[in-house]
């Protein structure tokens, strides 16, 4: 499972020209979920997202986590985040879970950073065409691997 993390001062996410999603200062995820992926996989990357000091402190440090700038996060599934581009010009995702593997973890993932973080996650839905606005805040990105710790 990959999350890629952007931290934020506002996003917003539409479906079909529809608001579906918005938050201020926090983060982005974009989550790519793998072939192999599991309960174990969620559980790590959401202790480590929920626990990630990429804020500044009082000295201008990144030494602060999301909860204590009372920061949001807004969850997106991304399965293009397993894309293979080795051969060819066109991507292959034969290493993206199916929707039927990956909308139980991508509902745990809610779940988890909902219980960990202390308040409701916005979230995309799963499968849908959406464009997502943000303002990268630094900017800063941070990328996490489940699968190399």
């Amino acid at each position: 499972m990959i999350a890629v993390i952007q931290r934020v001062s506002q996003a917003t996410l539409h479906i079909e020209g529809a608001l579906q999603a918005s938050i201020q200062q926090g983060f982005v995820v974009l989550l790519g979920i793998h072939v192999d992926d599991t309960q174990e996989d969620v559980a790590y990357l959401a202790s480590k997202i929920a626990g990630l000091r990429i804020f500044s402190d009082e000295e201008g440090k990144m030494n602060v986590d999301l909860q204590a700038v009372n920061g949001e996060l807004l969850l997106v599934s991304q399965f293009t985040l397993y894309s293979a581009t080795r051969k060819g010009n066109r991507p292959s995702f034969l290493e993206s879970a199916r929707p039927e593997q990956a909308i139980p973890l991508y509902e745990l993932m809610i779940k988890t950073l909902t219980e960990k973080i202390g308040k409701q996650i916005q979230t995309g839905v799963f499968g849908a065409d959406m464009q997502i606005n943000l303002t990268n805040d630094g900017p800063v990105t941070i990328i996490i691997d489940s699968k190399n710790p």
